[in-house]
């Protein structure tokens, strides 16, 4: 498995700021993704052997966080959040309305590879609800009309 030039720099300075190597599972997990699209067994496999863990201790931790897949998604991945609050404030139709607009379900990825779209229990943004969050940016106090904008700016770039 041969990562970028960077990535390897970032794995580097990480596995010394940390007191034990499983301690960077996570954050390189992340970095992973971020290049490869999701962890496929190869990239599990390696992740694995630079860290003296087992692929199944790398998958048990990947299994944990919804951040982590090992299925591709679309370039855009969209996390609605339906927890309590934001499901006391609409969270369940804004997952509902982002269904519709993309014709998919949970965990489904549109035709065009552009959304995935996910069903998540906690982003932690409670205080701003509903929110969702695309890759890394979060969206909060959203409404279905809201929602569709995030979704737009997303389609243009």
């Amino acid at each position: 498995m041969k990562f970028s030039d960077q990535f390897e720099q970032r794995f580097a300075e990480m596995i010394h700021h940390y007191p034990t190597p499983r301690s960077v599972l996570v954050p390189t997990l992340l970095y992973a993704q971020d290049e490869t699209g999701y962890l496929n067994d190869e990239v599990i496999h390696e992740i694995a052997g630079r860290l003296g863990l087992t692929d199944l201790e790398v998958r048990n931790v990947i299994t944990y966080y919804s951040m982590l897949t090992t299925r591709p998604r679309g370039k855009f991945n969209v996390q609605v959040c339906t927890n309590i609050a934001c499901m006391l404030r609409g969270g369940e139709e804004l997952l509902e309305h982002c269904k519709k607009k993309l014709g998919i379900g949970n965990k489904g990825t549109t035709a065009d590879g552009l959304y995935t779209l996910e069903e998540v229990e906690c982003i932690g943004a409670c205080s701003w609800a509903p929110a969702a969050q695309v890759n890394y940016d979060f969206h909060e106090n959203l409404t279905p009309e809201k929602m569709d904008r995030v979704l737009e700016s997303y389609a243009k770039k």
